[in-house]
């Protein structure tokens, strides 16, 4: 089979593909219309972020029999088109979801700790400790949406903690050992602290807005280490301001551009230019699941899923 990798990978992507028998070419540069315009050459496309697979490019995809995502969600691609032209869709969210789950704890207890705020003072000779005053896991409860792969790493990390986790997810019975499903009411009635794990869907787009805030009981922390676009940035930082939301760990922010290019080569959004300077909130660009260990996962589990697939 011949398979057109996109994007630069860990080398055991190409090896690994290679050593099954496929010939595999690499195309880091080409526009996407130049792409088009040779895809109908491939059996195997093999994309990271770089740009979406639309109707268009699926159509000029002729001979095209799987497409390979190195990353969890597949938001880049138009899922329903692609299955009706018979493409198999593969994704790697085992590949990284241990790096999304230590990512989200590290945040977690950064934020609670002050320890980005007491790191910055210590290093300019300011010693304050009474201000600096951490807040302890110890008894909050855990909410987590969405208990895919990365919701059951993240919670069994909470695991060493005297916490308790609750889940709330579309799909039935998903809780396990680490986490007790609820429903819609008990989690909003629960939930201390917030952290979402969804892919971005037309249920998930903007979903935590002033409304969805409005609903919890208590006021919490959010942590987000899933897609920028699910939460509304203006409404968090109302939510911030009046103290709903006590404070944020986002790897993920609403104005990305999906090619991962930094957002900050435009004008910065009011919202943004208040979590950038806001001491309530820990920010980091889109790494939770960009480890060293996790790249060469990612490429493996597509590499050991393009096998099992081709098996059949």
């Amino acid at each position: 089979m011949k398979i057109l990798l996109l994007d630069t990978n860990h080398d055991i992507l190409k090896s690994g593909l290679e050593q099954l028998g496929h010939q595999c070419e690499e195309d880091f540069m080409s526009s996407k219309s130049d792409i088009e315009k040779k895809i109908h050459l491939y059996q195997g496309l093999v994309i990271r972020s770089r740009f979406n697979i639309d109707k268009q490019f699926l159509d000029a995809a002729t001979n095209l029999k799987f497409i390979g995502r190195v990353g969890a969600g597949l938001e880049n691609i138009d899922i329903t088109y692609a299955d009706k032209k018979g493409v198999k869709l593969i994704s790697a969210p085992e590949g990284n979801r241990n790096a999304v789950g230590e990512h989200a704890l590290g945040m977690l207890l950064s934020l609670l700790n002050n320890l980005n705020k007491v790191d910055s003072e210590v290093r300019h000779g300011i010693w304050l400790r009474a201000e600096n005053r951490g807040v302890e896991l110890e008894g909050k409860t855990i909410g987590l949406i969405g208990y895919g792969n990365m919701g059951k790493s993240f919670a069994k990390k909470l695991s060493g903690f005297d916490v308790k986790v609750i889940c709330h997810d579309i799909l039935p019975n998903v809780g396990d050992v680490y986490a007790t499903q609820v429903t819609q009411e008990q989690f909003f009635d629960q939930t201390d602290i917030l952290s979402l794990h969804t892919p971005l869907t037309n249920l998930t787009l903007n979903m935590v807005d002033t409304a969805f805030i409005s609903k919890f009981k208590n006021p919490f922390y959010l942590i987000n280490t899933a897609r920028g676009q699910s939460v509304n940035t203006s409404d968090l930082v109302e939510a911030l301001e009046n103290k709903k939301i006590l404070g944020a760990c986002l790897d993920v922010l609403e104005y990305e551009k999906s090619s991962f290019e930094s957002l900050f080569s435009a004008d910065i959004p009011k919202a943004l230019k208040y979590l950038i300077t806001s001491n309530k909130v820990i920010l980091s660009p889109h790494i939770a699941g960009w480890t060293h260990q996790s790249n060469y996962k990612l490429a493996k589990t597509i590499v050991d899923k393009v096998q099992l697939y081709l098996s059949h």
